[in-house]
């Protein structure tokens, strides 16, 4: 590794744009390691974003820690890629420890990002753009500035899209795709994913709305017109009963009360949907099923009990999606209402069923005394 230190201390500079650590040699840990500069109190630090499957770690480090953990990281990884304002390094690791680094002259000066420690996050949808549902909602002008009473929608919409683009590459973009969002009420978010798949990024997508509510429905529809979405289309349904399509790519179902959430997790793993994002809401089933003695600290206490019981209902339905073969994650999604039910579940069809995570979902379940909906629905279906 000497040559990469020699390499770390003449290039981590000012000069230094950004630097990306790839290609690890066990997905059991951290996956991938962003660097770039930050300036903290005029005094230049190297920022180390590591990612793992769930969660994200930042670490400030000056010059000499970061070169220290820069190496220490690439034991574990075989390739970084380091571009500076005028040339662009890869460094290759075989696995038998042999180092390469290439070294290619970027075509013009790239410009360097402001090294702000608070800069400002760059949006999937950005001010300035012209996107009529986003006026509708009162979000941006005419003149696409964001209203600053309504920045934290423009936010929410904007992270939901980011889970969203997390998962392209599972997406055919050679044939019509189906998506279904099921409880789509308003469908700010339905709207928001047909802009950005079929506008921005020119996928075939038909996309079907459904809710309970007919003026909702009737409404959406209208926008839909208006807005020449031809391929967006809002019924009057429910999640149990639905049976309008045969074949289902993503399935969206964002706050669908209690047990509908089941329902409609059971009929994306029915059609064997390639992406399902689920942000579970009023998960009360369990509350009233669960006992245990040994938990009675817990338990005693109706609030805390109702709070365990989400939680493990939604432990629950990640595990489901895993042991009927899905690559699921937990994940934190800020709610559009401003309310505590800020989970959301992304699973990524891997076809895999998991074992181990039938055999914990039956222990879990025994030691809990509770029978989950979606459980039992998956059971019908075997």
């Amino acid at each position: 590794m000497d040559e990469i230190k020699l390499l770390l201390e003449q290039i981590l500079n000012t000069e230094f744009v950004q630097g990306t650590i790839s290609n690890p040699r066990s997905k059991d840990d951290i996956l991938k390691i962003k660097v770039r500069l930050v300036e903290m109190k005029g005094q230049i630090f190297y920022q180390c974003e590591s990612f793992t499957k769930t969660q994200a770690f930042h670490e400030n480090l000056n010059k000499e820690d970061a070169i220290k953990k820069l190496i220490q990281y690439l034991k574990d990884f075989r390739q970084m890629q380091i571009i500076t304002v005028k040339d662009t390094y890869t460094i290759l690791i075989s696995k038998k420890g042999k180092v390469t680094i290439q070294k290619k002259k970027n075509k013009e000066c790239i410009k360097k990002a402001p090294m702000s420690h608070n800069r400002a996050k760059k949006y999937i949808l950005q001010e300035g753009m012209q996107i009529p549902f986003l006026q509708d909602l009162g979000v941006m002008t005419a003149e696409g500035k964001i209203v600053k009473s309504h920045f934290d929608k423009f936010r929410q919409i904007n992270r939901f899209l980011e889970f969203i683009e997390d998962i392209l590459p599972r997406l055919d973009k050679t044939r019509e795709l189906t998506i279904l969002d099921f409880g789509c009420g308003k469908s700010y978010l339905t709207f928001a994913m047909y802009y950005y798949l079929h506008e921005l990024k020119k996928y075939d997508i038909q996309v079907i709305g459904l809710d309970l509510k007919k003026d909702v429905i009737k409404h959406c529809n209208e926008l839909a017109v208006k807005y020449g979405y031809e391929k967006l289309t809002f019924l009057v349904g429910d999640i149990a009963d639905y049976e309008g399509v045969k074949k289902v790519d993503m399935v969206v179902t964002l706050h669908a009360c209690n047990t509908a959430t089941d329902y409609a997790l059971a009929k994306a793993i029915g059609w064997d949907a390639e992406v399902i994002l689920s942000v579970p809401c009023c998960q009360h089933e369990l509350n009233g099923q669960i006992h245990a003695e040994k938990l009675a600290p817990v338990m005693d206490y109706g609030l805390l009990k109702e709070r365990f019981a989400a939680l493990v209902t939604d432990g629950l339905r990640a595990k489901y999606l895993e042991a009927s073969g899905y690559e699921t994650q937990v994940l934190e999604f800020i709610d559009m209402e401003h309310t505590p039910k800020n989970i959301l579940l992304r699973a990524v069809r891997s076809g895999k069923k998991n074992e181990q995570a039938k055999k914990e979902i039956e222990e879990c379940r025994k030691f809990l005394h509770a029978e989950p909906t979606l459980g039992m629905l998956l059971s019908k279906g075997e």
